[in-house]
């Protein structure tokens, strides 16, 4: 016998309730596309973070101790790659071949320039020495932590580029000639290109003097920026010398940037 209701008619299942189902549904929704915006909102905090900007003044004191807490191949890698950075946008390759025991300024530079760099005060002063992939050319790369604050870097700086300091045959660097390596003959009269860049983010000057492998002598030595020039036809410009030097100072320079947790792009004009 089935059950009924009032007058013997049919029990009628319990009627749905669509609007209880469109609230759950929306509830869902609303929920869902929260939790997607606060994960897209995460997402773009990090992003944020991790694209900001080192703070100036750590960055600059952490560049006064990479020196003596980072590896020497970080700071001068055993190879370099330069894509396009040879004349006409050749391809150069740099090996390292020899590195100086750290030390500090005293008697590391020409007169002259050791005077143009004494108010910035010396911590230490590294140097390493490549060769070319040819074997044809040498190349010293310098790097002088200073005493300085960021104020005086800066000032520096400017003085390095307002005065041309950094184009004067007299305040060009000396080369790390090491014995049994193709720099030791690598000495004064082989300089033929050079730079030198005071650094205001961090308190380092970077330098680079380049020369021939064969201990030719260079009667007119030429800046790396006139060498690099388009259209300059010096010795420096077409053996790529010029080159040489520019390019392994603007990569050693970013290393130390890096080393110091700073972005490594230039700040600082050419010397």
């Amino acid at each position: 016998m089935h059950g009924g209701g009032p007058g013997g008619l049919p029990r009628r299942p319990p009627a749905s309730r669509p609007g209880a189902r469109a609230l759950a549904a929306a509830a869902c929704l609303v929920l869902g596309v929260g939790l997607i915006g606060g994960a897209a909102a995460g997402s773009w905090l990090t992003d944020e973070a991790a694209g900001a900007t080192p703070d100036a003044a750590a960055t600059f004191a952490k560049g006064r101790d990479v020196w003596h807490n980072t590896p020497v191949d970080t700071l001068f890698p055993r190879t370099v790659h330069g894509f396009g950075a040879g004349p006409g946008g050749a391809d150069r390759t740099w090996s390292r071949i020899a590195v100086a025991p750290d030390s500090g300024c005293t008697g590391a530079y020409d007169p002259k320039l050791a005077d143009a760099l004494a108010r910035a005060g010396c911590v230490r002063l590294l140097r390493a020495t490549y060769v070319d992939a040819t074997r044809s050319s040498v190349i010293t790369v310098g790097a002088q932590i200073t005493k300085a604050d960021q104020a005086g870097m800066t000032a520096l700086n400017t003085r390095f580029s307002t005065r041309s300091l950094g184009t004067r045959t007299d305040l060009m660097p000396l080369p790390y000639a090491a014995r049994d390596t193709p720099a030791e003959d690598f000495g004064r009269a082989q300089r033929a290109s050079w730079t030198v860049r005071v650094l205001t983010d961090i308190p380092v000057v970077v330098y680079a003097v380049s020369g021939f492998a064969d201990g030719r002598t260079f009667a007119a030595p030429q800046p790396a920026e006139a060498a690099t020039k388009p259209g300059a036809t010096t010795a420096p410009a077409e053996s790529g010398l010029g080159h040489d030097a520019k390019d392994l100072a603007d990569r050693i320079g970013k290393d130390f940037r890096t080393a110091a947790g700073g972005p490594r792009q230039t700040t600082e004009a050419s010397s």
